[in-house]
């Protein structure tokens, strides 16, 4: 039987040749992030990881929705396992391979929320759906309603197409009802198409009342995918309405809920971030759903942290720990949370008071350190032990993302790791 260090082991091969992993932030000796770890390493914990999923789901099921949670975020299968083992009812993917990936790794129903454009990305959908995939994606537009048609008649297939309803100033989508009618028609004239459902993304709402406007964001959802449903231009015998990321799920769902769509349509919600939440962005998008909806139970727990080593302590206040963009997404500056000696436990938290993170370069963060005259070291300011008080050139440091999606894209293998920091699963990632 194998150890849990051999079937940690085992989780690091790559290619044909199965030797050791080149990736950074791998296991090197004993699965123990502070002492067998090559770091900086992303890290995921399993308790609030745990928690997440629940939440999530639990929250969905109250609202009548299904769960098909935004892969990209982490594109980690072992991750998607978990939640669609948790109840969700598919995953959203951004791209054709990403699609192609989430099959490989064994998830049949994928919602591409995206146009499909290019034939060489019709081509692996097609394979896709030859290969047993439930694939749904997304269009705004009639000459991508053509191309679409084309292709897929020659391949004598049929594509399950969402249409996709837009804001003005927005991203993707139609710009209005009147729009998304026009283009139902040509699809239902187009044999190779099969319109299943409304598709929209209240993110891409900026207002100066962004709650009243992504409320009447929704409610034009629901009369858009109402009026399609009255001209008889679905296809589907139960459409579906699927709107919603990380940060107003709340309102989504409480819409969908009110307009009673679960009666003859599947509603369908699609946050991602969730699933390991964060120290910035979602954590105060966090914060407003609770105070919009008090009666919810504790809400998500940030379960990513990445863990980085001090690496020079050039002057007083200033401590440089290898860890940068390429380790950790920069859209907000890292929190420092905890701080351990090298070889240490995890009840050994040396604490970070005022650490400040104040600029990232490309492998190197810049800590500022509290000041404290030089007395206050009692001599421990000594330039061969490279120490300035307790901190130490090796120390660990534990840091707080924000925007999950920008710190996964940085990673290969993902450390699953306890509360006692012992690693108990390596998680590829498949970008």
């Amino acid at each position: 039987m194998n150890t849990r260090r051999e079937r940690l082991s085992d989780g690091l091969s790559h290619g044909p040749s199965h030797g050791p992993s080149h990736d950074k932030g791998t296991l090197e000796a004993a699965p123990d992030l502070l002492s067998g770890v090559s770091l900086p390493a992303a890290v995921v914990f399993e308790r609030p990881l745990a928690h997440n999923l629940a939440w999530m789901q639990r929250f969905a099921d109250a609202h009548g929705a299904r769960l098909a949670p935004h892969g990209k975020t982490t594109m980690a299968p072992s991750l998607f396992h978990r939640q669609l083992e948790a109840g969700a009812w598919g995953v959203t993917l951004a791209t054709a391979p990403q699609c192609r990936a989430a099959l490989a790794h064994g998830v049949t129903r994928l919602l591409m929320a995206n146009q499909l454009v290019g034939e060489a990305n019709m081509a692996i959908i097609a394979d896709l759906i030859e290969a047993g995939a439930d694939v749904y994606c997304v269009v705004d537009g009639s000459e991508n309603v053509s191309q679409l048609g084309r292709f897929f008649t020659a391949r004598g297939l049929r594509l399950k197409v969402l249409i996709e309803l837009g804001v003005m100033g927005g991203r993707c989508g139609c710009r209005d009802q009147d729009e998304v009618m026009a283009l139902g028609e040509q699809i239902q004239e187009s044999p190779a198409l099969v319109l299943a459902g409304l598709e929209g993304y209240e993110g891409v709402v900026v207002s100066d009342e962004p709650q009243q406007d992504v409320l009447a964001y929704a409610w034009h959802l629901v009369e858009a995918a109402q009026a399609l449903d009255h001209d008889g231009l679905f296809e589907a015998h139960q459409p579906i309405l699927t709107a919603s990321g990380s940060a107003w799920y709340d309102l989504i769902a409480g819409v969908f809920h009110e307009a009673r769509l679960g009666k003859h349509f599947v509603p369908v919600l699609r946050p991602g971030c969730y699933v390991v939440h964060d120290h910035g962005l979602y954590r105060e998008a966090q914060h407003g759903v609770l105070r919009r909806r008090p009666e919810l139970e504790k809400g998500l727990l940030p379960a990513l942290e990445v863990f980085a080593q001090v690496q020079s302590l050039p002057e007083p206040g200033l401590a440089i720990v290898a860890m940068g963009k390429r380790d950790i997404g920069g859209d907000r500056l890292p929190l420092a949370l905890r701080r351990y000696r090298e070889g240490g436990s995890a009840g050994q938290d040396l604490g970070v008071a005022g650490w400040e993170v104040v600029k990232l370069m490309d492998q190197h963060a810049f800590v500022r350190l509290p000041t404290t005259s030089e007395e206050a070291f009692d001599g421990d300011m000594r330039v061969g032990d490279v120490r300035v008080g307790d901190v130490r050139v090796g120390d660990i440091v534990a840091f707080g993302t924000s925007h999950p999606c920008l710190t996964f894209d940085k990673w290969r293998t993902i450390l699953l790791v306890n509360e006692r920091l012992e690693v108990t699963e390596v998680m590829a990632t498949c970008f």
